[in-house]
């Protein structure tokens, strides 16, 4: 196999509130398909995520309010994991602050070299927003 790209397929409850979820994170709506919508794809970058109401995939918020944190924390949601490489995790976080969006993990520097925190979509999907950390 010689992959090209890679897309995830995201299961949402609810589209039209997703595809406003990231744009409050900076994405945009790259298009929508079907009436009613029920297919549709978000896009930052040269990155893309499809999103499928109720469909394709697993979904679910767990009772945790942080990840990575208390022993099992990042095995209660059932929605997806992702690792969205950025060049300022800081900034993200303040942006999904501002936009009240849930933060499981505030930005730390992690012992395998990157700086990262997690926020999370209202369907349990976890991202995992990183940067390499630069040492000189």
């Amino acid at each position: 196999m010689d992959a090209k790209c890679l897309t995830p397929i995201l299961n949402v409850s609810d589209i039209h509130e997703s595809f406003e979820w990231f744009m409050k994170l900076g994405w945009s709506k790259n298009w929508e398909w079907g009436d009613p919508v029920g297919f549709g794809c978000v896009g930052s970058g040269e990155c893309e995520i499809f999103l499928c109401l109720n469909g394709q995939g697993g979904r679910g918020k767990g009772e945790n309010k942080t990840t990575m944190h208390e022993n099992g924390d990042e095995e209660m949601d059932r929605g997806s994991w992702m690792s969205v490489w950025v060049e300022n995790v800081d900034a993200i976080f303040q942006l999904a602050k501002d936009h009240n969006i849930d933060v499981t993990c505030e930005p730390e520097d992690m012992p395998w070299g990157v700086r990262e925190c997690h926020i999370r979509h209202p369907d349990g999907h976890v991202f995992r927003i990183s940067s390499s950390i630069t040492t000189h």
